[in-house]
């Protein structure tokens, strides 16, 4: 049994390992793995991709889901309580919650797998995902530069953690007093964006938080079709969605090349299936 909670807690050999079983999953055909196994998932309702994907995923490989509010966990009662009586009945917790401290203390108590499927402070399933995607279009991913624009939040955090495990090229541009200060880490942080997104492979991108939808920040660090024609050759624009056109991202190189599409978010489905079945100490069979 084993959480998965950070990608702090990952090696390179970890991560390969789930890459390795996403493409077993998708080129082989699914067996119920998880048949009569169930699994508590707490997710708000405006959880679209992550929840559907989760749901999906459990049901396709045989098992049934149970879903609750986060706010569920939000209770005078002890986490320690909660997991004890969770070890009881189920076989995995699923949890999108703005505290990383809730999914951190319930996996103390628990016998059984925590999955974060989001927290304010990372999105380590999203990140995982994307850069299993990016291997398949570009097999030399690790030799690319990764270009992160925009304030600091749970998105860019999982890239900084997975950038540090990869050894990849990571860097951040945003307005002065947005560098962050993590360990082990891969990053650089510049403020002007012309000039650093020349050389860049990947563009990445989060939604602004209110304080950040200003025409001035929006009019300096947009990422628009000129900006990404100072790009490398071939280089994709990776926004995180929900995206706002208009604000972090333009209109028109939305609709450009660049963009990576919605069907890069495809294999989300495929990488969590491969996350539960090893927290779950299973392996897939062919």
């Amino acid at each position: 049994m084993n959480h998965f909670l950070s990608l702090k807690d990952l090696t390179q050999e970890d991560i390969s390992e789930l890459f390795t079983m996403t493409d077993q999953i998708k080129n082989g055909d699914l067996t119920k793995i998880l048949e009569g196994k169930t699994f508590a998932l707490f997710f708000p309702n405006t959880s679209i991709r992550t929840r559907i994907t989760f749901e999906k995923g459990i049901k396709e490989l045989g098992g049934e889901c149970i879903l609750f509010p986060p706010e569920s966990l939000n209770k005078k009662e002890k986490l320690s309580d909660v997991a004890g009586y969770l070890n009881q009945w189920i076989d995995g917790v699923i949890i999108r919650h703005p505290s990383f401290e809730v999914m951190n203390e319930l996996a103390e108590h628990a016998e059984i797998p925590i999955v974060n499927a989001m927290s304010s402070q990372n999105h380590p399933c999203e990140i995982v995902a994307d850069l299993y995607t990016i291997r398949t279009m570009k097999p030399h991913f690790q030799k690319l530069t990764y270009t992160f624009v925009g304030p600091p939040g749970n998105i860019l955090n999982s890239w900084i953690e997975i950038a540090s495990i990869f050894d990849l090229t990571f860097q951040h541009i945003c307005s002065p007093g947005n560098r962050v200060s993590m360990d082990g880490q891969n990053y650089q942080f510049w403020t002007e964006l012309e000039d650093n997104l020349v050389g860049s492979d990947v563009v990445l991108t989060d939604s602004l938080p209110p304080e950040y939808q200003t025409n001035d920040y929006i009019k300096k660090y947009q990422i628009n079709l000129e900006r990404m024609l100072l790009t490398n050759p071939g280089a994709i624009l990776n926004p995180c969605p929900p995206f706002d056109r208009n604000q972090e991202v333009s209109e028109n190189v939305m609709r450009s090349d660049y963009f990576v599409g919605h069907s890069f978010k495809k294999n989300l489905l495929y990488v969590q299936q491969a996350i539960i079945i090893r927290s779950l100490g299973l392996s897939v069979e062919n």
